[in-house]
């Protein structure tokens, strides 16, 4: 090759790896499914019996015992086979395969080895799952998705808030029609209340109710005071509200049987009552108590109405968004019962492992390591339960609060009227609400 075409050569890798670099950030899923797919499904295919052998994922076709002579000889198979995979599938952000297991094998050992294939292939991470039985479905995602997060497309729908991004790369949504009750825990600036922030802008532009429980004096949630029906900045009120809101259930339950219906969405839609989304900013605030018969008789009081507000709330309309840095059970024997209603589970980083035991142990056991790996530098980053009952890492969308504050102040004409809620506010406060 002479030094003209040297030259052309080069600046034609130089546009190549210009033109790669662009596409990588302008659009990298492209850029996975043109450079990355490709690459890693070869690797995975050319590496797989060899990395299954390593990672005791094969299994000897003869048994491990034999008699030679008139002894009996122990060992394992020197040619074990490695169980059959399905040829990679490229994802979003990824690729996925099938394992079919032999006999007497479990999903356990692949769980186990989910970090050594990670290294084999060279991919972000590898999550393990068991679809039926005698299968296994591995899914490989190629980057951490949630370094970067962008904000994925979703539908928008009543009563269901585009928050983030899953680890997947699709749509991080909370739906309240889907799951109607919500646990979120996690430590201070870990994107708790960024969370809620973002979830607050979206639910504001729909026609529902937004009551606001702060024990903390109104800090976080009454910043969007514009747009809510309802704010409770003590114990004392958020008991007046919560007894009214079961008033309100037991009014919907009492109109539904006499439309002979069994829930509210079942009505009419000009005879159907607003929905109510009950936002609670730190739940250890309503069941801490500080000794006195007073104040034991309002702990005990705030759990009954939440507890009957999380068992009847969801044919009713009524939902409840529970965030708190630390749950537990020595709040109080109500928060366990409490916990087992709200089907929707978003840890961030905790400061303590009960925090995430209570929030994703009786989920899934993975869950809760997952949970405690999150580090200070992840702003944000959640394990959230998903759609199909399962659970995964996912990243809120960063909504600062002066966008927020905007957004529910320009819908604050919105604002339905709790006519139960708020008579029972005025009483509590002696008429005295801001």
């Amino acid at each position: 090759m002479g030094p003209i075409g040297l030259a052309f050569a080069l600046a034609v890798l130089a546009w190549l790896v210009v033109a790669g670099s662009a596409l990588r950030h302008r659009w990298p899923h492209w850029h996975w499914y043109l450079t990355g797919y490709p690459v890693t499904a070869a690797r995975v295919l050319c590496t797989w019996k060899r990395v299954a052998q390593l990672n005791d994922l094969s299994v000897s076709p003869k048994p491990t015992r034999a008699v030679l002579g008139s002894l009996a000889v122990k060992g394992e198979s020197l040619r074990p086979i490695a169980p059959r995979i399905s040829f990679p599938h490229a994802t979003r952000n990824g690729l996925s395969l099938l394992v079919r297991l032999h006999a007497g094998q479990t999903p356990a050992p692949f769980i186990a080895a989910a970090d050594a294939l990670a290294h084999a292939w060279r991919v972000h991470a590898v999550r393990v799952t068991s679809p039926e039985r005698g299968m296994v479905h591995l899914s490989a995602s190629g980057t951490d998705p949630l370094e970067r997060p962008g904000l994925a497309s979703a539908p928008v729908a009543l009563l269901s808030a585009l928050v983030g991004v899953l680890e997947s790369g699709g749509a991080w949504v909370m739906n309240l029609r889907l799951v109607p009750h919500w646990l979120i825990v996690g430590a201070t600036q870990s994107g708790k209340s960024t969370l809620l922030a973002r979830l607050v802008a979206q639910l504001a532009p729909q026609p529902v109710a937004l009551v606001g429980i702060d024990c903390k004096g109104g800090m976080e949630l009454g910043l969007f005071g514009s747009r809510l029906s309802a704010l409770t900045t003590n114990r004392r009120e958020a008991v007046a509200v919560l007894v009214a809101l079961v008033a309100e259930t037991q009014v919907r339950m009492y109109g539904c049987r006499l439309a002979g219906v069994r829930s509210i969405w079942e009505l009419p839609e000009k005879s159907r009552p607003v929905p109510i989304v009950v936002l609670v900013d730190e739940l250890a605030e309503l069941y801490l108590s500080d000794g006195t018969k007073e104040g034991k008789a309002e702990a005990e009081r705030c759990s009954t109405a939440l507890l009957r507000l999380a068992q009847l709330g969801a044919a009713l309309g009524v939902h409840l968004v529970i965030a708190g840095q630390r749950v537990g059970s020595d709040l109080g024997p109500g928060v366990t019962a409490l916990r087992a209603q709200l089907s929707g589970r978003i840890c961030h980083r905790v400061n303590d492992p009960g925090t995430a035991e209570m929030a994703l142990g009786d989920l899934n056991k993975d869950a809760v390591v997952v949970a405690q790996s999150i580090s200070a530098e992840e702003k944000g980053v959640a394990v959230c339960t998903t759609a199909d009952g399962g659970w995964g890492r996912a990243r809120s969308h960063l909504t600062p609060t002066e966008e927020a504050e905007e957004i529910t102040e320009k819908y604050r004409e919105w604002t339905p009227e709790l006519t139960v809620v708020a008579r029972a506010l005025d009483e509590a406060t002696g008429g005295g609400r801001p």
